[in-house]
This record gives C-alpha cells, sequence and structure tokens, in this order.
C-alpha cells in the first residue's frame, strides 16, 4: 500500500473496493465518457473496474497505480500511472474527474501528482499521456503542466462514434525537474 499523495487542494489514495458506487456515479454520465473508448459505465462496468484496479495493485512487479481522487473528503474522480517499460522507464497517466468538479483545477493538480510520483517514486524516465484533440479541457491540462505535443495517433481508439484520434503528450524527467526548479 502506497501512502497518501496529498497536494494543494487533492489528496491522492490507493482505490479501495468499495468505492466502486463513487466510481459509478462520475463513470456512468455520458459526458465524462464522450471521448474514451468506455462507458457510460453499468454498475456492474464500474464495480468490474475497481475490483480489477484492487487486483492490480496486487502485481509483483506492480505496474499500475489507480487513485482516487478526494477533494474535502470526497471521492470525485480517478488518476492513472502506468509503467509500459520498465527498462526503457516509460509511464502514461490518465485522469477522470466529475464534471461537477470540471474547470476548478483540480485535474491539473492531479496530473502534476501523477508526474511527480512518476519522475520520484517510480523513476521514470519519459511519461506520456493521450488525449482526444477535441477534449479541449484535456488539451489544456496537459499543456498546462508542461507535457509537450508530440503528435497525433491516428484512428488510435474505437469509441461509441467511430474511430478517435489522439494526440501524444510526453514529458522527460530532465524537463519536469527543470520546470519544478525554476519555479522555486
Amino acid at each position: 500500500m502506497i501512502a497518501n499523495l496529498i497536494g494543494h487542494s487533492v489528496t491522492l489514495r490507493e482505490m479501495l473496493e468499495t468505492d466502486w458506487m463513487d466510481v459509478h456515479a462520475y463513470a456512468s454520465l455520458p459526458t465524462v465518457s464522450r471521448f474514451q473508448p468506455w462507458g457510460p459505465n453499468s454498475e456492474d462496468d464500474s464495480l468490474e473496474f475497481v475490483q480489477q484496479v484492487v487486483s492490480d495493485s496486487n502485481e509483483v512487479p506492480r505496474s499500475r497505480f489507480v487513485f482516487a481522487v478526494i477533494v474535502e473528503n470526497k471521492l470525485i474522480g480517478s488518476g492513472e500511472i502506468n509503467i509500459q517499460d520498465f527498462i526503457d522507464r516509460k509511464g502514461e497517466i490518465g485522469y477522470v474527474v466529475h464534471p461537477d468538479y470540471w474547470g476548478l483545477g483540480y485535474a491539473t493538480e492531479v496530473a502534476k501528482m501523477l508526474i511527480e510520483f512518476g519522475f520520484t517514486q517510480l523513476n521514470l524516465h519519459r511519461i506520456s499521456a493521450t488525449c482526444d484533440p477535441r477534449n479541449i479541457g484535456s488539451v489544456k491540462v496537459l499543456e498546462k503542466i508542461g507535457m509537450v505535443r508530440e503528435g497525433t495517433i491516428r484512428d488510435d481508439f474505437l469509441i461509441h462514434n467511430g474511430w478517435r484520434d489522439s494526440h501524444l503528450y510526453g514529458i522527460l524527467e530532465h524537463e519536469w525537474l527543470e520546470q519544478i526548479t525554476s519555479k522555486k
């Protein structure tokens, strides 16, 4: 079990099986899954997701870290970092926030915390993220946290209304270190 990650206004804690109804509260919404290859979730989908997350947390070596996003003692979303390659030290982040909390900076804070965790605790060299080019909110988050748009992956995911392109973003460990030292 990993200790909670404490941010300015967000706490990230490991997902618990009992969190599935709170996950379902946002994962069942069409607006949340609009740009995703999953959802809107049924109750069974949300329960299975959380059960899989809990099971993955026991894998050795562990490659998936999914956190509940907690604001004022309420679960409002999830943040995830996956180790894609242990040898080349590559990881990928993702995040989802309930729409009632969009535009308040929580996704940005979560993404920053995941990147810091990836570089400082998981010893990653490169962290990437993808997002649908139409998802302007996520594009803004990734750019705000200093990730560089590296290109567009065409027809990357089959979603509800056809194929979806993905913008690919990345940040390297030395770029992140330069960012945090220049802000001091």
